[in-house]
């Protein structure tokens, strides 16, 4: 299918915050602290974050996930240590929790949501890529079927969580949909990119970045980290309860299912919050 064209009338404005990452108790500690008045401050009807790290650096448990939500997401992403967490197939059902869409018929969960944000529909979508991954089905046949159910249900505003370790993968996903969704977002390699674009009404970031620990490796403890680099011994990471830590937060405009505007917010444990990182847009 080819490109969707915009109705001739104006819909409603959509203003979306998405969260990469939330690695641990720090990182849950900064959505606590600043989700609340950067949705007033940013004026967002809807907040996306991916909670695959939330508890302990690995999965997320009930109690993380009701904090969270608590502290002002919406909608909340997973990826490959969805299933890390004892109940997760319950919590799967019962809250708005999604696992990667790709995942094979018959696993517990589903990959897609749609919501009614702001008078317009919104379909949130779950992937995961293939390099260094579990086990899963191909994301670009996936990707395709289920932007051709929602172009075929007239959802117009679709936002997507690629779960990744390739650039490569997310970026042929851009190429491959940029005139088909509203943003693809990149997630898994806690290290943020400043990639962030609006090409051709889709906004896209390679890796919009952790949450959580700033001062470590990818929000762990470097100790382990660095013993696996120097003798190739397992080992198994742990999230600090003490560090400097950060909120990376991509925000995005959508008018008739297209980016108009979106840019980068990143707050500071010392309750600094910057604005950076506007979206260049590409034609």
């Amino acid at each position: 299918m080819g490109g969707r064209e915009a109705p001739p009338w104006k819909g409603e404005c959509v203003k979306l915050g998405f969260i990469g990452d939330i690695v641990g108790r720090p990182g849950r500690r900064m959505v606590r602290q600043f989700l609340p008045e950067l949705k007033k401050e940013h004026g967002l009807d809807f907040v996306v974050a991916n909670y695959e790290n939330a508890s302990h650096g690995f999965g997320v448990t009930e109690k993380s996930a009701r904090e969270l939500f608590r502290a002002g997401i919406d909608v909340m992403t997973g990826g490959n240590h969805t299933w890390d967490k004892k109940g997760i197939e319950e919590l799967l059902v019962s809250m708005p929790l999604l696992r990667p869409a790709n995942y094979p018929e018959g696993v517990p969960g589903r990959g897609v949501a749609i919501r009614e944000v702001a008078g317009e529909r919104l379909a949130v979508v779950n992937l995961m890529g293939h390099f260094a991954m579990p086990m899963a089905d191909n994301p670009f046949i996936a990707a395709n079927r289920i932007v051709e159910r929602l172009e075929a249900e007239g959802v117009r505003n679709v936002l997507i969580d690629i779960h990744a370790e390739a650039t490569s993968e997310k970026r042929a996903l851009l190429m491959m949909l940029r005139e088909r969704v509203s943003a693809i977002f990149g997630t898994h390699t806690h290290v943020g990119t400043d990639d962030l674009v609006i090409d051709k009404g889709c906004a896209y970031v390679t890796d919009v970045g952790l949450t959580g620990c700033r001062d470590n490796v990818i929000g762990m403890d470097a100790k382990v980290p660095i013993e696996r680099f120097l003798t190739g011994l397992p080992g198994r990471f742990e999230v600090p309860d003490r560090c400097r830590a950060i909120l990376q937060m991509v925000v995005v405009t959508l008018e008739n299912g297209r980016a108009e505007e979106a840019y980068k917010v990143r707050c500071y444990d010392d309750g600094m919050c910057e604005r950076i990182f506007e979206a260049r847009i590409e034609e």
